[in-house]
């Protein structure tokens, strides 16, 4: 990336690409930044700032967030930046929150960047700087993307075809003999 002056609007901006397109860009030093720059020759899908999804979202490959999302979040690698917004779970190779998650995070490796998260987090690897929030629990877990959406299938389709379920459990009867003063009381009357 370099700084070039654009004859339409006169002013020092930063080239994308031949023709001026391309990712918003990023602060040198910032988490999407640094995954822009490994993920230099495959896309990255970005959510912008005035974007707001709810649903499911799946993304093949690496995808930055500025928006908010409610619902499944899913990609290879990801960054969560300053401002965005997080409820529901958050599945990828690599996450970096810099923004808040209010869910379950599933993620070989997580990094806390100024970022808030409450709820689980199960990862191989988990950064947290000084400047982030975490309330939940962390665990380590080697295959944290694997299997978990097949798991959560047949967990609620194996519940929905028992129905409901009640059981029943009775008490034995109670056995009054072996007691001789009560033996004598129940003679008596």
């Amino acid at each position: 990336m370099f700084k070039s002056k654009t004859p339409a609007n006169g002013r020092n901006g930063v080239a994308n690409g031949a023709d001026g397109g391309g990712a918003p860009a990023q602060p040198l030093g910032s988490a999407a930044h640094s995954t822009a720059a490994r993920a230099e020759s495959s896309p990255v899908s970005c959510i912008g700032s005035g974007m707001s999804i709810v649903g499911n979202v799946e993304c093949s490959g690496s995808a930055q967030v500025f928006g908010r999302i409610e619902g499944e979040l899913r990609a290879s690698e990801l960054v969560i930046g300053e401002g965005a917004q997080i409820q529901g779970s958050v599945i990828a190779q690599e996450v970096t929150v810099s923004g808040t998650v209010k869910g379950t995070i599933r993620a070989v490796r997580v990094i806390l960047q100024g970022g808030s998260v409450e709820g689980d987090i199960f990862n191989r690897s988990l950064s947290i700087d000084e400047n982030s929030v975490f309330e939940g629990a962390s665990r380590r877990d080697e295959n944290a993307t694997e299997g978990r959406r097949e798991i959560a299938t047949e967990r609620s389709s194996s519940v929905a075809a028992r129905g409901p379920q009640t059981k029943i459990v009775e008490s034995p009867p109670l056995v009054l003999s072996g007691l001789p003063s009560i033996d004598a009381a129940v003679q008596e009357h």
